[in-house]
């Protein structure tokens, strides 16, 4: 059995690792932090240059027409770096969306403007109950004029301070499918953002929705049927993110390894005590199972098989695993790792986030077994 990567996704796995390193250290995750945008412009410019921003869009929209394997190798390398900024949000959650439901007209618009680093946009899901099913989705769509009128609070809604559209996911019938997704500029009368404080500094925000108009042009696929486009969604992100925090968690290994190594404690580094050792083992099964479990759920999405199952399992591992990983490092590291100048807490708190993002452990262990069979 061959779980190696091709030579495209090593180049890639090589070039985004070389790029990232120079171009993404951790002074510029910090500042990005305090940044209201939480990225700069130059930064989003380089990533278009590179082709990034268009990696898995049809090459007639500007994109390099690759698949989600070779989109989770570049979340990963984006994860060792804590990758600040839209990439996530654009790219994977609203772009994939629009590609899979939007018509013609609409992803000539939207993912060639994505692909040329014109456009920002997100995908506004969740709402005050914080659930990941339909029956969450409680904003109404009433048809209005030839079009129709958005009322409802979407919340946790990442990168919305700066992009250009958000694509809002609203009921528009009493089924509990009877979800359709609208793409609305973001600044349409009755559309209302602000900023939430989050544990990890990342820029996610609340929407508020007073009878924002939107034309008839502006339903993503069919009435009432966006949710099926929002399960493809729903699992792309989760495995996206699994990938970007199976980075983060190679990357505190790394640096606990280093660490240890350099930590000289009773004239000897702490690496050489069994303590230590047997913890740093750990994390790196942790991390092995991380890798092994995320590109087995990206392989299956890729070829487009049946992957609820092999999705859930990546989600519920992955979340407890970088978790583990994290907290270990801290054992490892002692109080300076909890120190705001020191890197490890800047990866703990994305942990926490990631953990949560797409439903956390729980969520996916009881679709785990909904899909055995219990």
């Amino acid at each position: 059995m061959d779980l190696g990567l091709n030579e495209t996704q090593q180049m890639l796995r090589t070039s985004a690792r070389e790029f990232l390193e120079a171009e993404c250290p951790a002074s510029y995750v910090r500042d990005m932090e305090r940044d209201e945008r939480g990225y700069t412009p130059q930064f989003w410019d380089k990533l278009a240059g590179l082709g990034w921003l268009g990696l898995v869009f049809p090459e007639r929209y500007g994109g390099s027409e690759l698949g989600f394997v070779e989109l989770a190798i570049l979340l990963e390398e984006m994860g060792r770096v804590l990758l600040p900024g839209p990439y996530f949000s654009t790219v994977l959650m609203a772009g994939m969306t629009i590609a899979e439901a939007g018509s013609d007209d609409q992803k000539r618009e939207y993912l060639s403007g994505i692909a040329s680093g014109r456009l920002i946009m997100t995908l506004a899901l969740t709402e005050p109950s914080g659930r990941w099913d339909a029956e969450g989705v409680q904003a109404m769509a009433e048809p209005s004029g030839g079009g129709f009128a958005l009322n409802g609070v979407k919340l946790y809604v990442p990168n919305a301070n700066v992009s250009d559209h958000v694509i809002v996911a609203a009921r528009t019938g009493q089924e509990e499918s009877d979800v359709s997704l609208f793409v609305v500029p973001s600044n349409t009368d009755g559309l209302t953002i602000t900023a939430l404080q989050t544990i990890a500094s990342d820029k996610q925000s609340e929407i508020a929705l007073d009878n924002v108009y939107v034309p008839g042009s502006a339903l993503l696929g069919e009435l009432s049927g966006g949710w099926s486009v929002i399960e493809k969604a729903l699992a792309w992100g989760a495995v996206g993110k699994c990938a970007e925090m199976l980075g983060g968690a190679q990357q505190t290994l790394d640096m606990t390894v280093a660490y240890a190594k350099q930590r000289i404690q009773f004239g000897r580094s702490i690496g050489s005590f069994q303590a230590i050792q047997h913890h740093v083992a750990d994390m790196a099964a942790d991390v092995e199972g991380c890798r092994y479990i995320t590109y087995q759920a990206a392989w299956a999405l890729a070829e487009g098989l049946p992957a609820e199952r092999e999705v859930a399992m990546a989600k519920a591992w992955v979340s407890d695993a970088y978790h583990r990983v994290c907290m270990t490092a801290h054992q490892c590291h002692g109080a300076i790792g909890f120190t705001k100048e020191h890197d490890l807490q800047l990866y703990s708190r994305r942990a926490k986030v990631g953990e949560l993002m797409f439903g956390d452990s729980e969520h996916h262990m009881e679709r785990v077994a909904a899909a055995v069979g219990l």
